[in-house]
């Protein structure tokens, strides 16, 4: 990127923050903080009015904006795929809104980039892993996200799978986090006086109160999480397997049964990322493909393998 287009991108970034860090710059465009310290003071001295705050970060003084910002063809792509994701991936009323925004940007696009999406729309398609179809609404992702934002309490109608029965919760939300082809609501429960995981699609019904909270008497989503994988022993492990690219290109919708984060491709072959639960479980997956598959890691995953073998080789003799 060349360091006029930097310099663009960078006061749009300081457009959609109140305070922008050097730091969260520095990030995002591969550049040192001495960069960053430039090209700020050289937006400065193009006019453009940015205050600092010491220790905190940059602002845009209020009241000033940039002229409409078109999308260009790959960033309309990449919104494209965005809303693919979203179809299958976030729950009705969060596929609606992104879809409404979708047509507000489709709206303002040249001619030209028009085609370009319509021509995309039908090859882009996003897979996920079937599934029971649920008697939930799941439709509350946009009223947790506002209660979220305006530290509002939920009050909500839930349905505990290992109860088989529906109570009445006052949640404190404080975020929310995607696993497992599944949303999940943490909160603080008034009925437990403790922290508990929703799954959104087993919320009957849902309504955003007036009553406030203050969340800074509350751990942060990340707190939460980091603290969940430690403490908890059945929190799925992160795999790595190299297949070859004579094999990789059967496994199909296999993957997605499996945990499938992520793929490359390498000379060696196509290395793929899981997160899974039971290591012995995804041995006996591998073992169908032979010597056609290596372990990256973990070194359990290895040895749960050579186990499996070894009883295979002693049950056959």
């Amino acid at each position: 990127m060349n360091r006029i287009d930097r310099l663009t991108a960078i006061l749009i970034q300081l457009q959609g923050k109140k305070i922008v860090r050097a730091q969260e710059i520095a990030d995002r465009f591969e550049i040192s903080l001495r960069t960053v310290y430039r090209d700020v003071k050289a937006l400065s001295e193009a006019g453009v009015p940015i205050g600092s705050e010491a220790g905190t970060g940059y602002y845009i003084v209020e009241g000033y904006h940039l002229p409409p910002i078109m999308f260009n063809r790959t960033e309309a792509a990449a919104l494209l795929t965005g809303e693919k994701l979203m179809e299958k991936h976030s729950d009705h009323s969060n596929h609606l809104h992104f879809s409404n925004a979708m047509q507000k940007i489709r709206a303002v696009l040249r001619g030209s980039d028009k085609d370009f999406l319509e021509s995309l729309d039908d090859n882009i398609a996003v897979l996920r892993s079937p599934r029971q179809e649920q008697q939930f609404p799941n439709r509350f992702l946009s009223d947790i996200q506002d209660a979220i934002a305006r530290q509002r309490v939920l009050s909500i109608e839930y349905y505990s799978f290992y109860s088989d029965s529906t109570s009445r919760r006052e949640v404190e939300p404080i975020g929310i986090f995607h696993s497992n082809s599944s949303w999940h609501l943490i909160g603080y429960c008034r009925l437990r006086n403790d922290y508990r995981d929703f799954r959104a699609d087993r919320i009957k019904n849902l309504h955003v109160t007036e009553a406030a909270f203050d969340r800074s008497k509350r751990v942060s989503l990340q707190e939460y999480l980091v603290k969940e994988h430690e403490s908890d022993p059945d929190q799925p492990t992160l795999i790595k397997v190299c297949i070859r690219h004579d094999v990789a290109r059967y496994i199909g919708d296999q993957k997605f049964f499996y945990g499938y984060v992520g793929e490359a491709s390498s000379d060696d072959g196509v290395e793929m990322s899981f997160l899974y639960h039971s290591l012995s479980h995804f041995a006996r997956w591998l073992l169908m493909f032979g010597n056609r598959i290596l372990i990256r890691e973990p070194e359990d995953l290895r040895m749960v393998t050579r186990q499996l073998i070894a009883e295979l080789k002693e049950h056959h003799s």
